[in-house]
């Protein structure tokens, strides 16, 4: 209960803190009404709810290992950054109506304009990371730049991994291709590279940070298939994202492979043939036919069960291999975490 308190504390913390550092950061007039929109456009996503996990991952390492979280809060604030442009540019490729409990910036505004934000946002990202070189001197903060250009490069292959599987109408796929997808889609961004950039900001050994590889690839598959749960089982008004929208839009999530590759081929090709269709094209009926199949073959429970058994592969893992740092509250802090990321209901 301690772990649970404090961890409420600290999560209450480094949200309205990061939120006021990068709208601080962020442009907010122009003279010119055309500019105004794009700034505007530019602040919407960054002041909607979240919980801001991939700052507080990067802030709590940094602590863990010995270092001033207070130098890694602009690495963290530009995570934060990544997080948003990402999000506009997924939206517009998936095609998505809602976007933390509001409609998508391409619904508002249209993707040109859309697109354009995201890209804008992408730019400030790399000039917050530039301050770092006052911050962290030149030899660190060029290793925070080489980190953001490697995860930068993870994601947008891990997106086109994905994009692929839609363009190619491909469906035959296994629980491997998932996880090599998701590692790279998911996992740098959101547990991976938080984490080692907060290692780095500490000054902790690289043997150390590359640990956080292998712990960050089981935690972000873990976060990637509990967002695919919750996208199908959750509640709207909390989830902030469509329910369902994964099987309207045609996700080839671990729930779906897991049902593919369970059901009769008769099955099969039905569940084949509804996902396969534009989202315009699939009716509720349609949609409830897949939810159907999905509890009858326990495919849900089934991706609940992977969750948690990399959840918990991964905090065995950081106790582990971190044993020689010294307990202090932020190393006690990243069980509870991980386990509140990636068991949330919402």
């Amino acid at each position: 209960m301690a772990d649970a308190k404090v961890l409420k504390e600290f999560l209450g913390e480094v949200k309205p803190a990061i939120d006021a550092y990068i709208l601080d950061f962020l442009p907010s007039e122009h003279s010119r009404d055309e500019v105004q929109c794009l700034y505007d456009m530019m602040r919407d996503y960054p002041q909607r709810s979240g919980k801001r996990l991939r700052p507080a991952l990067c802030l709590l390492i940094c602590e863990a290992f010995g270092g001033d979280p207070e130098k890694a809060f602009n690495t963290a604030a530009a995570l934060e950054l990544l997080q948003n442009w990402l999000l506009i540019h997924d939206d517009i490729e998936d095609g998505s109506d809602l976007r933390r409990g509001e409609p998508c910036l391409n619904q508002k505004y249209g993707v040109p304009l859309a697109l354009n934000a995201g890209d804008a946002l992408h730019c400030k990202m790399w000039e917050m990371l530039h301050r770092n070189a006052e911050i962290l001197g030149h030899e660190v903060a060029f290793q925070v730049l080489a980190e953001f250009t490697r995860l930068s490069n993870q994601v947008v292959e891990g997106q086109h991994v994905e994009l692929s599987w839609v363009h190619n109408n491909q469906w035959n796929l296994t629980e491997g291709d998932y996880w090599t997808m998701c590692v790279q889609k998911t996992a740098w961004y959101t547990s991976i590279a938080p984490c080692r950039l907060g290692a780095i900001t500490a000054g902790a050994a690289k043997a150390d940070v590359d640990q956080f590889i292998d712990i960050g690839q089981n935690l972000g598959v873990a976060f990637q298939i509990q967002d695919d749960v919750l996208n199908l089982t959750g509640d709207e008004g909390q989830y902030g994202k469509e329910i369902a929208g994964d099987i309207s839009e045609g996700k080839r999530t671990l729930v779906l492979i897991h049902l593919v590759n369970s059901c009769t081929a008769d099955e099969a090709d039905s569940v084949v043939e509804i996902m396969a269709r534009s989202r315009n094209n699939k009716s509720t009926a349609d949609i409830n036919e897949v939810l159907s199949l999905m509890e009858k073959y326990q495919s849900i429970a089934y991706a609940q069960k992977r969750s948690e058994a990399l959840v918990e592969q991964a905090c065995a893992q950081f106790a582990q291999r971190f044993v020689h740092i010294p307990d202090n509250q932020a190393k006690n802090l990243f069980v509870p975490l991980v386990r509140f990321v990636v068991e949330r209901d919402y």
